[in-house]
């Protein structure tokens, strides 16, 4: 009985071993590519680089438009994302019947959580390019955008409402209020650090995706900002996959310096979420 305790005790330890080896072995590569891509794209950075536009001659070009469009893309996204998923949530954690129909579409949502964004991609070329007539416009760019994060919104969103304590909600019940009246006034701002915390890192993830965005079209050259939601429009990953793909050195840092500023841009977001986190915790 002490051998096979003292089996069990080292194979315990070593498969520790294994996994803090593993984890420091991904975190050595992530390290090691950072630093190329801060190596080459640091001497790119500078006012110029934010304030241009795309241009053939590397010393010229610049990030300008596909920062524009960025933001554009993620504000338009967060305006139909956001809502929609927040109010789906609210409906199958608070109103809807608990069946079997009702776990057949969280089975649906979490395996949409987990499709390829390419997907996404071919369907908004289907729906809202060609069928819908937004051609290749903000429009159609921010709607694909708001199908790929909307899953991961519900999801998070779900999880956040059913972390609420139960006490609550029968609290209010017991005041005399109505449903809705306890969803609004009591679950969702108990719920709120956790569904903002999921908003902002959906959509991180839409501002860093590139497939769905060349596959609807957009513009790898745009020599302009966006001014309406019908405008042509191009972001940040695809003017940095357009720079990676030419043979010419000097674009191969602007790629990089790309990278950096999109970097800079989804931690940004990131230590966004964090900071709404904690302030509405302790606001809670």
């Amino acid at each position: 009985m002490t051998d096979f305790r003292e089996k069990r005790k080292q194979r315990d330890r070593w498969f520790i071993r294994l996994c803090t080896g593993v984890t420091w072995m991904t975190v050595g590569v992530l390290g090691i590519l950072l630093a190329h891509v801060v190596k080459e794209g640091f001497v790119w950075l500078d006012w110029d680089f934010l304030n241009s536009f795309p241009s053939r001659h590397p010393e010229e070009a610049g990030l300008k438009s596909a920062l524009w469009g960025s933001v554009w893309l993620i504000g338009m996204t967060a305006m139909f994302a956001i809502p929609l998923g927040v109010a789906t949530a609210v409906y199958l954690e608070e109103f809807a019947p608990k069946n079997r129909l009702l776990r057949i579409f969280e089975i649906n949502i979490a395996n949409l959580a987990g499709m390829p964004s390419i997907l996404y991609g071919v369907l908004g070329l289907a729906i809202f390019v060609r069928f819908l007539g937004f051609d290749r416009s903000l429009w159609s760019g921010s709607m694909t955008m708001s199908l790929l994060v909307l899953p991961v919104i519900v999801i998070a969103a779900q999880g956040a409402i059913r972390a609420v304590p139960a006490s609550i909600r029968e609290g209010a019940f017991a005041l005399g209020a109505r449903r809705w009246q306890v969803v609004w006034w009591q679950v969702l701002p108990s719920a709120l650090p956790g569904i903002m915390t999921g908003v902002i890192l959906a959509l991180s993830r839409a501002m860093g995706e590139t497939a769905p965005m060349i596959m609807i079209g957009a513009l790898s050259y745009v020599a302009f900002t966006p001014e309406t939601a019908d405008d042509p429009f191009t972001a940040l990953p695809v003017q940095i996959f357009n720079w990676a793909a030419r043979p010419q050195a000097e674009f191969h840092g602007l790629a990089a310096a790309g990278i950096i500023v999109l970097l800079v841009l989804l931690l940004s977001m990131n230590a966004g979420a964090v900071f709404i986190r904690e302030k509405l915790q302790r606001y809670k």
